[in-house]
């Protein structure tokens, strides 16, 4: 795989194999042997593997930061923030194992009543490409935590980050064996749902690969299964606000990352007070002054690549889609010169199309929609089959209130972008964007099995 970085084109970032039918079954034995012997290590010195861990990325961040940036394309920025992330999730994932999952007694009587957690035994964390260090940790260190082995699959787009964050779990002292690293794509992740000694299946991605996997797993109740899917994830403005603010805000939502977050914004929604066209003008100068560029390049960039050059066609073809069907192009999107993945924002505006699809685009391309009132707004923004994020900018306490309530989401933000999610807090939508298996600091939640038992204490004489 090579670089993004068209100064380093020619150096691989990562020589290996993809593994084969046979590695992964391999990989899944050795991980069932391990669990055995990792479920019955104590607590405290499973957590202390965890911070070990979380102290040797953070002694190697400028390592793992470069590589992100790399593999994938990020900016420096970015790809130092996601580093930071990991480091952190260890003792947020600590805290959420024992605040969420932690043992529970108490007496009535002679009869005493307990919660004790089981680990699920083997669990696949199957990751995407664009954090690919920060979310398939965020299963790996919970599932480990609460005393699973984990079969790590990476994206085939991130092998490299992968075989660090695996490389960097065996420097932390993890238990031979404990994580497994395989290699490949969709067909390799197919083999390991299969196996029947799988007891768990973590995936973020794409709402088709998540399908996928649940059709996949029919008839397989046994197997917990929590997918954390895509968006079309709408953003209101409403009066009053501070123009400079929510173009800002607008902005960042949209086209942070390049696009590539699930939870950045997909469609802006504006309630028309009269003033629409101020802050979608203020929006565009805006965009128009960001500086696209290369992850190399010095000043830094405000918007870097997409992760391939199929995936910037991809974005373009999108964009001629909406245009055949009506969408006027406020901000047209391009493909630079200096790289085939390297694409200019794009905005496109789409009120009055009799016909707009319903599909999750990964990349710096936003829709914009005007409308009457509030109402209307709500309406537009749960017009959607997709769930996970929505944001309002503007309006007052009483109106957010309202938003929330109505919007159907699981991540709802008030004058701030839609891709301010806190790794303190759960992580998830529902629709299309999820399985009610929120990740975040909840992800810990998906780990264990609770085991409820009451013991008499003593018998009564007659």
């Amino acid at each position: 795989m090579n670089s993004h970085n068209d100064s380093l084109k020619s150096v691989p970032v990562f020589d290996g194999v993809w593994s084969d039918e046979r590695d992964v079954g391999n990989a899944i034995t050795d991980a069932a042997n391990a669990a055995i012997t990792w479920s019955k290590v104590p607590l405290n010195e499973r957590e202390a593997v965890l911070r070990r861990f979380a102290a040797h990325v953070a002694a190697n961040a400028e390592s793992l930061t470069l590589l992100i940036m790399r593999e994938v394309g990020k900016l420096r920025a970015d790809a130092a923030a996601e580093v930071a992330a990991v480091v952190a999730k260890a003792e947020i994932t600590i805290e959420m194992m024992r605040g969420r999952r932690g043992d529970l007694d108490s007496t009535t009587r002679d009869v005493v009543s307990q919660v004790r957690y089981r680990a699920l035994g083997v669990v696949l964390v199957l990751g995407p490409f664009n954090f690919p260090a920060h979310l398939p940790g965020g299963q790996i260190a919970p599932a480990l935590l609460a005393g699973n082995a984990v079969v790590f699959k990476p994206s085939e787009l991130a092998p490299a980050v992968g075989k660090w964050i695996a490389d960097a779990w065996t420097q932390a002292g993890l238990p031979t064996n404990v994580l497994q690293l395989i290699q490949g794509d969709a067909a390799i992740a197919k083999v390991a749902i299969a196996d029947d000694r799988i007891a768990g299946v973590f995936f973020t991605g794409s709402h088709r690969a998540g399908v996928a996997i649940h059709r996949q797993l029919a008839g397989r109740p046994d197997v917990l299964l929590a997918l954390e899917m895509g968006g079309n994830n709408p953003i209101v403005l409403m009066p009053p606000y501070e123009l400079t603010k929510a173009a800002t805000t607008i902005a960042t939502s949209a086209f942070i990352s390049s696009g590539q977050r699930c939870t950045c914004a997909r469609r802006l929604i504006v309630v028309d007070d009269g003033n629409s066209d101020e802050v979608v003008s203020a929006l565009i100068e805006l965009v128009r002054e960001m500086k696209c560029g290369l992850p190399s390049d010095d000043p830094a960039a405000d918007m870097g690549p997409v992760i391939s050059a199929m995936a910037a066609e991809n974005l373009i073809q999108t964009q001629s889609r909406w245009m055949d069907r009506g969408g006027v192009p406020l901000l047209k999107m391009s493909v630079s010169q200096r790289s085939a993945a390297l694409v200019t924002p794009g905005i496109i505006e789409m009120t009055g199309c009799e016909s707009v699809e319903d599909e999750e685009w990964f990349g710096p391309l936003l829709q914009v929609f005007r409308v009457a009132d509030f109402q209307a707004a709500i309406r537009l923004a749960n017009a959607t089959k997709y769930g996970l994020a929505a944001g309002l900018i503007g309006g007052t306490q009483e109106s957010f209130e309202e938003f929330r309530s109505s919007i159907a989401a699981g991540i709802v933000n008030w004058n701030l972008p839609t891709t301010g999610a806190s790794s303190r807090l759960p992580f998830g939508g529902i629709g299309l964007s999820g399985n009610h298996r929120a990740a975040g600091s909840y992800a810990i939640d998906c780990c264990n099995d609770p085991i409820a038992s009451m013991m008499l204490l003593r018998t009564r004489l007659p």
